[in-house]
């Protein structure tokens, strides 16, 4: 029952009481805010994080960010003492605190980004579970099917039915009930293979320069995801940089730009059809120059099955390295969910060329076949790292496994934790 443990206290986190608290607060918040002389207090979200540090409302009052209970116990003072809270924030230096998204909100992001997969394939599970009321070889041939109707992968379904039987002839299970439990542990098992801290990046300290080489066909989404990461690693205090070294698909540099105006980072560019290479170059020096904690570097997506590609990302990769040593620290591959054994494919090419550190699965949530993570995992050897879960900023989420089998199995999980509390 160990899963059931860590579903509780990992994913489930502060619980779904205390999210409620916080939008109520929040609206409170709203109400109060209408009223006259009272200080005005702006909380942030957990969908929206601020991008400003400070917003001026009135020549006199600027918002401050707060969490709920700073935001609760400066409304008392405002109301207690009036104009003498606005008149002291002005003299005490305002600092932004972000409220940063609960394991729970977290956890609803995966469970609602893998709905179409858990709609197809745990629903027929589910079928499965109900028709057989005890586990035996018959039960095991249809579930093997159904894996690799998800895209599993070959491999990984023949590890987790060997794991899976091992288990039930350990625990002398006879009948189906909690039997997705032990399938979620099992497959959280083989994703993780002993190793800790598979969606770290990483980040040079000290205050070195880290770069992200960024590789990936046309169509997966790897500007965007650029620009998410981006967002994301300056909402945690980071300085960022984006290198436009797609300098061959028309309208690349501009969308990279849009992006670093929207996120409000700088993007290093030369004009359509300049050598990647020598923007590296260029990028590299501007941000060593403005001392910025992370350079992101967009690279070609043509084709992977083109020779000139590779060795144009291996040209690339040596000037990297010939400026930064060691560097790339991370070479992150976008892929598609949505394209199923092609993102495999894709996967084992590019790294064979540009020795992939990770993988960023875009999309995951436009497709039936999810499974395709732990197909990725279990043949390559390479962590996903991230996961795109939505079209909103914060949707680009550290891959999480457990989080990801809860998302796959949520309805059925959810009830068998409720019977193992009871």
């Amino acid at each position: 029952m160990s899963f059931f443990k860590r579903l509780k206290e990992k994913l489930i986190g502060g619980n779904e009481e205390q999210e409620q608290k916080v939008d109520q607060l929040a609206l409170s918040e709203q109400e109060t805010a209408n009223q006259p002389q009272v200080a005005l207090i702006e909380e942030t979200t957990v969908q929206e994080p601020v991008e400003q540090a400070e917003e001026v409302v009135e020549p006199e009052v600027k918002q401050v960010a707060a969490t709920p209970e700073k935001a609760e116990a400066e409304q008392v003072e405002a109301i207690l003492f009036g104009n003498e809270v606005l008149e002291s924030a002005e003299v005490v230096e305002e600092k932004v605190e972000e409220i940063k998204p609960s394991a729970w909100s977290i956890t609803q992001k995966f469970k609602a980004g893998l709905e179409k997969t858990r709609n197809s394939f745990t629903s027929k599970v589910n079928d499965l579970v109900a028709r057989y009321r005890k586990v035996d070889e018959d039960f095991f041939e249809e579930l093997e099917e159904l894996l690799l109707q998800a895209d599993v992968g070959f491999e990984t379904v023949m590890e987790l039915m060997d794991k899976l039987r091992f288990e039930v002839q350990r625990q002398n299970i006879k009948d189906t009930n909690g039997i997705q439990a032990i399938i979620s542990e099992k497959l959280v098992e083989i994703y993780e293979s002993g190793e800790d801290n598979l969606t770290n990046l990483n980040i040079q300290q000290d205050g070195d320069l880290t770069v992200i080489l960024f590789v990936g066909v046309n169509g997966v989404g790897k500007t965007t995801t650029i620009g998410k990461l981006a967002h994301r690693l300056k909402s945690e205090g980071k300085s960022v940089m984006l290198a436009a070294g797609d300098t061959f698909r028309a309208g690349a540099i501009e969308q990279l730009q849009v992006w670093g105006e929207r996120v409000g980072v700088e993007v290093i560019a030369q004009s359509e059809g300049s050598d990647p290479a020598a923007v590296m170059y260029d990028a590299i020096r501007a941000a060593k120059n403005r001392g910025v904690d992370v350079l992101i570097c967009d690279t070609a997506g043509r084709l992977q099955n083109k020779v000139n590609l590779m060795n144009e990302l291996e040209k690339v990769h040596r000037v990297i390295s010939r400026e930064i040593p060691n560097a790339p620290h991370e070479v992150l591959l976008a892929l598609d969910a949505t394209t199923g054994q092609n993102a495999l494919v894709q996967a084992q090419t590019f790294k064979e060329v540009t020795n992939v550190t990770g993988i960023v699965l875009t999309k995951l949530d436009g497709t039936a076949k999810g499974g395709i993570v732990l197909a990725i995992r279990n043949k390559l050897h390479i962590p996903v790292k991230f996961v795109g879960l939505g079209e909103k900023m914060d949707d680009l989420q550290p891959f999480d496994a457990e989080r990801y089998v809860y998302g796959l199995f949520a309805d059925g999980l959810e009830q068998e934790l409720k019977e193992f509390e009871e």
